[in-house]
C-alpha cells in the first residue's frame, strides 16, 4: 500500500507544484522516485519528527501542501503537540503520513507498534484521519482529499494485496460495503479488513450470513451509515489493528448509544500492552485474537442461541 500511495503522490505532485514530501530519515526503496523527480520539493529532516512537523507547518503557512512521512508511531505520537498547536490549531493543509499501522513492523518490537495513533488523531476535531484498507483505496483516498484545506493523517499499511469486493472505492466520511449479509455485521478499518472478510467466509461455511463494511475515515466519520447498517442487526463486530479503546470500536459504540440502537457490539482490538513481544504481523495479529478464526469464533459465540 505504501508504494501505491507514494506513486500516487508523485502523480499529485506533477499536477500541483505546492506538493512537497518530508521524511524523518526513512522511506528508502519507496521515496526515491519522488526525490529524483522533485529534488527541490523533497526534504529529509533526519530523525527529528517534531522538527519535521514544525517545518511542514511553516511550509503550509507559506502556501505549500507538505506530506510529513514516517513510521506511524513516530509521525503521530512524538510530534503530537506540534501537530495540535500547528496544523490543527491553524487549520493548515499538513498531511501527516504514518507508515505501518498496527503490527506492520512486528519484528521491531513495541516501540514500532502503532496501536493508538488514530485514536489520538481522532480527538482533534479538524484533523481528518484516513486509514485505507488496500492499495487502490489508498490511491483513491489521496486523490479525493487533494484539495482538503485542513490537516490530514494518513495511516498507510505495508500490506499490498487488494481487498475482495472493495474495488478501490473511497468517499470521505462514507462506509464501503464489501459484503452483504443479514445475520450480523463486521466493521473494519485499515488492512486488517482482510481478516474481517476471511472471518465472514468462515462464518458463511457455518450458515451465518455476515455483512462486512470498511470504515476508511474519521472526521468526518460515517456515523449515519453505520447506524443504517446496524439498525435491526442483532450483533456487530468492530475490527482494528489498534487498541480497542478510542478508535473504530469506540466510534461504533458511540453511534449505537447515541441513536438508541438495539444492536449488540463486540470489539476486536488489542487489549493489553504488548511489551516484550516481537514477530511477524500475522503472528502478532493471531496472538492478539485479530486473525480470521478468532474473529469468526467471537461473533459465532455472540450469535449462538442461549440454552
Amino acid at each position: 500500500m505504501r508504494n501505491a500511495f507514494v506513486d500516487e503522490l508523485v502523480t499529485l505532485a506533477e499536477a500541483d507544484e505546492r506538493v512537497m514530501l518530508l521524511t524523518g530519515d526513512l522511506g528508502f526503496m519507496v521515496l526515491e522516485e519522488f526525490q529524483s523527480r522533485f529534488p527541490d520539493r523533497f526534504v529529509n529532516c533526519g530523525v527529528g519528527e517534531q522538527n519535521m512537523v514544525a517545518v511542514a507547518t511553516g511550509l503550509a503557512e507559506a502556501g505549500f501542501v507538505p506530506f510529513a512521512y514516517s513510521i506511524a508511531t513516530f509521525s503521530t505520537l512524538r510530534p503530537y503537540e506540534f501537530i495540535r498547536n500547528g496544523p490543527a490549531l491553524h487549520n493548515l493543509p499538513v498531511r501527516v503520513v504514518g507508515v505501518g499501522g498496527g503490527f506492520d513492523y512486528g519484528h521491531n518490537g513495541v516501540t514500532h507498534f502503532a496501536l493508538e495513533d488514530y485514536a489520538v488523531m481522532r480527538t482533534q476535531p479538524n484533523i481528518t484521519t484516513v486509514a485505507p484498507a488496500d492499495a487502490p483505496q489508498a490511491r483513491r483516498a489521496l486523490q479525493a482529499t487533494a484539495d482538503l484545506p485542513g490537516p490530514i493523517y494518513f495511516r498507510v499499511s505495508k500490506r499490498g494485496d487488494e481487498l475482495p469486493g472493495l474495488d478501490g472505492r473511497f468517499e470521505l466520511g462514507c462506509l464501503a460495503i464489501v459484503r452483504e449479509g443479514a445475520d450480523a455485521a463486521i466493521l473494519a478499518i485499515g488492512s486488517i479488513a482482510h481478516e474481517a472478510v476471511a472471518a465472514a467466509d468462515l462464518l458463511a461455511e457455518r450458515g451465518i450470513d455476515v455483512a462486512v463494511a470498511v470504515v476508511p475515515s474519521f472526521n468526518p466519520s460515517p456515523s449515519e451509515e453505520i447506524a443504517a447498517l446496524l439498525d435491526g442487526m442483532p450483533a456487530a463486530l468492530s475490527v482494528e489493528a489498534h487498541y480497542r479503546d478510542g478508535g473504530l470500536g469506540s466510534l461504533v459504540a458511540e453511534t449505537i448509544a447515541e441513536r438508541g440502537l438495539g444492536c449488540r457490539l463486540l470489539r476486536a482490538g488489542v487489549t493489553r500492552m504488548p511489551g516484550g513481544e516481537a514477530g511477524s504481523q500475522q503472528y502478532l495479529e493471531d496472538r492478539h485474537e485479530l486473525s480470521a478464526p478468532h474473529l469468526a469464533a467471537q461473533l459465532a459465540r455472540a450469535l449462538a442461541p442461549v440454552g
